[in-house]
């Protein structure tokens, strides 16, 4: 299977949004990213589903959502009913995590968790043949433009041992730095899809940044 590029929202012009989505559309692009943040989980906020709904409306590609929120469990039918069609939940909110990926399959998405850079992979090694997506964070959530965490390859590897040990099929997605000098290596150690932000919206030609990072 060919990776797959999940351009991230949060680094579009959001006065220009609709035109933003269409780029997206006609790209090479697999999923819109969309990152949720409640300024309590992570220190930032970002939108809710008034914006998600109308991410949904012009978007032909799957919605990948991203909760960086507390207690997630509140809001999983307000995200499917928004447009979601894969929700990551984070390991650190949940307390009850196989209740919650269970909820979130229940409801018709597709399941995800997420873990920042500080946790161990292992920690999902209990969950694993339930998730359809492992998020490794490869920096500290909360804003974009941040450096990448070089550990996240170490991570990357650990992740995907696991995986072939449980028989899983979840695919494996970073998100955090990932640029044109390193996506080829993400790809390499064992990812499966990238999120990319400023890569890609700051470029002078975003269509075609997302076409060379589809690139091995």
């Amino acid at each position: 299977m060919s990776h797959l590029i999940a351009p991230s929202i949060l680094s579009a012009d959001f006065a220009n949004l609709q035109r933003d989505i269409e780029m997206i559309n006609e790209s090479q692009a697999d999923w819109f990213h969309v990152d949720i943040m409640d300024g309590m989980f992570v220190p930032n906020i970002s939108f809710g589903f008034p914006v998600i709904k109308a991410i949904k409306k012009h978007a032909k590609k799957p919605l990948d959502v991203h909760l960086m929120i507390v207690d997630p469990d509140r809001y999983l039918q307000n995200f499917k009913d928004a447009g979601a069609d894969i929700l990551t939940v984070h390991l650190e909110a949940c307390p009850h995590l196989h209740r919650t990926v269970q909820a979130i399959k229940g409801i018709g998405m597709k399941a995800g968790v997420a873990i920042n850079p500080h946790t161990p992979a292992g920690l999902l090694s209990e969950i694993i043949e339930d998730l359809d997506l492992v998020l490794i964070m490869s920096v500290n959530p909360g804003f974009g433009g941040q450096k990448f965490i070089e550990r996240t390859y170490q991570k990357i590897t650990a992740l995907a041992e696991i995986i072939k040990s449980s028989k899983s099929k979840a695919l494996i997605e970073i998100d955090g730095g990932v640029d044109m000098k390193n996506y080829k290596k993400l790809i390499d150690t064992g990812a499966n899809a990238l999120v990319a932000g400023n890569t890609v919206f700051s470029s002078n030609n975003p269509s075609q940044t997302i076409a060379d990072l589809k690139k091995i």
